[in-house]
């Protein structure tokens, strides 16, 4: 095996069999390949062989570093040196691979997003600056709104799709969400508590991912602008949280805008701590070079964010 060297495969099973231990050995940092993959891998439809590239960086005998580029076309990272970057930008471009974007932690997509614009000329905008979080000890809010936390239910489904489609508006996705797409969307893999006031009224939301390598992600979190400044988000990011403590998580995570003071300030209150900070770059569409084609089965869909 060469030294330093990145393997690329489009299967799932072999990209995870060699790079499995590697996500599972950092899940706080690795948390958004872990979720993604493991959606990939578990959920009917979300996956179809053949659309995503997977690549690992191998070196001294093990993975160091993997990406994924999804029918999305933007790349998804763990840590890369700058020089390591320089190295994945030149080998995908020299392959004839096309780009809208990249994902990772700050200095990773930038370092990344600089490669890609002196490889390729692309030049390159930050979407969002964002905070991650993982939990110390868990802080109850003080004041307590009065109510009570309550898991979803399939009685709850078009109420909890219609504060989707509302939260997807607020955060300027172009998406459907209705019972016959929601299976495809981004909102359908996770579990979801309500906070309801004590007369049984709905006032917020919180999903969670699925449980994997201990590690549960808080996401997404929402209350109707019309009920904000009740305290409603931070008694159910709470219950939430709680929750995945109690049924054996040893790492609850979250992503925020890092503009949204309010926010920032509302998680740091229940006991989450600041990791890192995270950067989606796009990039500037580019005109394909002569006999340069995307992957088969390759399309174009749009990313998804969070607001409190």
């Amino acid at each position: 095996m060469r030294p330093d060297a990145w393997y690329l495969t489009e299967d799932i099973d072999d990209f995870l069999a060699h790079a499995g231990d590697f996500l599972r050995s950092r899940p706080v940092l690795h948390n958004t390949p872990l979720t993604t993959i493991e959606k990939w891998r578990t959920q009917p439809g979300a996956f179809t062989p053949g659309t995503v590239l997977f690549g690992r960086l191998e070196s001294d005998g093990g993975t160091q570093a993997i990406f994924y580029r999804p029918p999305s076309r933007r790349l998804t990272l763990t840590p890369l040196s700058p020089a390591q970057a320089d190295t994945l930008a030149a080998r995908l471009t020299g392959l004839g691979h096309t780009l809208d974007g990249v994902t990772a932690d700050h200095d990773t997509a930038t370092a990344f997003a600089e490669a890609w614009q002196r490889h390729t000329g692309a030049t390159h905008t930050l979407r969002v600056r964002m905070h991650l979080y993982r939990l110390d000890t868990l802080t109850p809010p003080v004041p307590h709104p009065d109510g009570h936390g309550r898991r979803v239910g399939e009685h709850d489904h078009e109420h909890l799709m219609r504060w989707c489609r509302e939260l997807a508006a607020d955060l300027g996705e172009t998406v459907t969400i209705d019972a016959g797409t929601w299976a495809g969307t981004r909102f359908a893999e996770k579990s979801y508590t309500f906070w309801e006031t004590p007369d049984g009224t709905p006032v917020s939301m919180a999903g969670v991912n699925p449980m994997i390598a201990g590690m549960v992600r808080v996401d997404p979190v929402y209350t109707p602008a019309r009920l904000r400044g009740h305290g409603y988000a931070a008694a159910v990011t709470a219950e939430v949280s709680r929750a995945a403590l109690a049924a054996g998580a040893t790492e609850v995570v979250l992503y925020t805008d890092a503009g949204n003071r309010t926010s920032n300030a509302l998680y740091q209150r229940l006991g989450y701590r600041r990791v890192t900070d995270w950067a989606p770059y796009d990039f500037a569409p580019q005109a394909p070079a002569a006999g340069d084609q995307p992957p088969p089965g390759t399309t174009v869909r749009p990313p998804g964010s969070r607001r409190v």
